[in-house]
């Protein structure tokens, strides 16, 4: 692989995880609208926003060969339900101040995906990575047994958004195309609970009007531009090195909740941290003498 290429990728992959990484910074401007409301205007404007870059950036022959594989639509039917729920969870979280729980469910996807890798694909798991999932579940164990609570946001957000990337693995989709197929799957539902059911300012034809309808029309943007960039650094990139990069998302994201927005981050819930970055470790160590000896 070229220098170039791979000098590109690293700079692509970087900005795109510290662009996921600094993402509360857009969902703590619009919290004043709730997490509902927020998702719901992330999915209209991905899906308008998705298709004009569609009309843009062609991927040829992929409404044809989705429609000649039906099962793929379904796939995708299910798959835009795990992100929607993903979405909701996450804006709900940093806007409840639990964004130490967010990071740390996305600290455990890695190690969720090994799991579903096991489960749903009849992978056999190698010793270290036996190792690295009971040291993730010793974290989660302790967070339950010395701060008393269940993580349920950390285990919702890694199992949904695990189980999303699982499934787009099995309905092979060009990820562009794919959101762009999930955002239209969700904007009858969107659009529903928006005029139906919502009482948030959105419904108010006057808020459109405003300088702040801007920044709910941002999310479309903010949800698509990295993860283009996140395709076109998969492109220049092992997949090994992209897997590495992914925890500058939670590293950032914790970061910010503990400096920025004075969440607490107390020695018991260091401890069982300290027990996921350990399983990280022994996981990364495992990935990257399997591509030494691949290389070999």
């Amino acid at each position: 692989m070229a220098t170039a290429n791979l000098r590109k990728g690293y700079l692509l992959g970087l900005a795109t995880f510290s662009i996921w990484g600094m993402f509360p910074l857009y969902f703590k401007a619009l919290e004043q609208y709730g997490a509902l409301e927020i998702v719901t205007q992330r999915v209209i404007w991905s899906a308008v926003f998705g298709s004009l870059v569609l009309l843009v950036w062609r991927h040829p022959g992929w409404w044809r060969e989705l429609l000649a594989h039906p099962r793929r639509l379904g796939v995708l039917g299910i798959s835009s339900v795990l992100i929607a729920a993903n979405w909701l969870i996450y804006v709900w979280a940093v806007n409840h101040d639990r964004m130490v729980e967010a990071s740390l469910g996305y600290y455990i996807n890695p190690l969720v995906n090994v799991l579903l890798g096991m489960i749903v694909l009849r992978e056999r798991l190698r010793p270290l990575q036996w190792l690295a999932v009971a040291m993730a579940t010793v974290g989660v164990s302790l967070q339950l047994l010395m701060l008393g609570e269940f993580p349920w946001i950390s285990l919702v957000l890694a199992l949904s958004f695990g189980s999303y990337g699982l499934l787009r693995k099995l309905a092979p989709v060009a990820a562009l195309p794919g959101l762009v197929v999930e955002t239209w799957m969700l904007l009858p539902v969107a659009l529903v609970w928006l005029f139906w059911f919502s009482s948030g300012a959105s419904t108010e034809p006057a808020f459109w009007t405003s300088t702040d309808a801007l920044w709910l029309m941002a999310a479309g943007p903010v949800t698509l531009i990295p993860l283009l960039g996140f395709n076109a650094a998969a492109r220049h990139l092992p997949y090994s090195t992209l897997g590495f990069l992914q925890y500058l998302t939670p590293t950032l994201l914790l970061i910010l909740a503990v400096q920025l927005f004075g969440e607490p981050f107390p020695v018991d819930r260091q401890l069982a941290f300290f027990c996921i970055w350990a399983g990280l470790a022994v996981y990364s160590l495992d990935a990257w003498r399997i591509m030494r000896k691949s290389a070999g």
